[in-house]
């Protein structure tokens, strides 16, 4: 079964998408200077989680209605949307910023641990997926995926919730860094993306089950 088709006749999508990226990503670094994500103490990070809601929505808007852009999604190869998976191992960071009084437990321990898991198993992944194509159809990939989706979720959940119950006592740790630059480029544009991912993996996985 194949995992990805060329996506040379998608040239034109490809690169809408390539545009839509950078613009993302260049707003979000605007919004974050100007602290259009700092939110007071007790209160939720609703810019945040607007901020990953958002774009979620419009791409399962945009593949539901769009022939095309579907077509895209479902022609790029799984090898590669597996592998940037891989960057989650970068989840280690909330550790180390736990350890140094920085992040809360609340959300440092999930996140990191569940973005850890992710990331380190995204080459075997990725290696199951070149040794046997059919892989793509298994439930251990579809497993995968939806375990990813899981620890995203739940990550946001925890960041809100930590952020929910700050008490604006001094010294207190509170999820504040990750609505301030560069922390909430993690939040607000690459958990995204990896949520699109898991998304697109799924949808190619359930074309497959057919």
């Amino acid at each position: 079964m194949p995992i990805g088709q060329p996506i040379d006749k998608h040239t034109g999508v490809t690169f809408i998408v390539a545009v839509v990226l950078a613009v993302w990503l260049a707003l979000v670094f605007l919004l974050g200077a100007r602290g259009v994500y700092v939110r007071p103490p007790g209160s939720l990070p609703l810019p945040i989680l607007i901020g990953f809601t958002a774009p979620v929505i419009v791409f399962l808007s945009v593949f539901w209605v769009s022939r095309r852009f579907r077509d895209f999604v479902l022609a790029v190869d799984l090898r590669l949307m597996s592998g940037i998976q891989a960057w989650r191992f970068a989840g280690l960071g909330f550790l180390a910023l736990y350890a140094h009084g920085v992040l809360p437990a609340l959300f440092a321990w999930p996140s990191g641990l569940g973005d850890i898991a992710i990331g380190v198993t995204a080459p075997w992944v990725v290696l199951a997926l070149i040794r046997r194509p059919n892989f793509a159809a298994s439930r251990l990939f579809i497993v995968w995926n939806l375990l990813g989706i899981v620890d995203l979720v739940v990550a946001l959940s925890t960041g809100a919730l930590s952020s929910g119950y700050a008490t604006a006592v001094v010294g207190e740790v509170t999820t504040a860094p990750m609505a301030q630059l560069p922390l909430v480029l993690i939040p607000a544009y690459f958990v995204p993306i990896f949520m699109m991912l898991h998304l697109g993996a799924l949808c190619q996985a359930r074309r497959l089950w057919k």
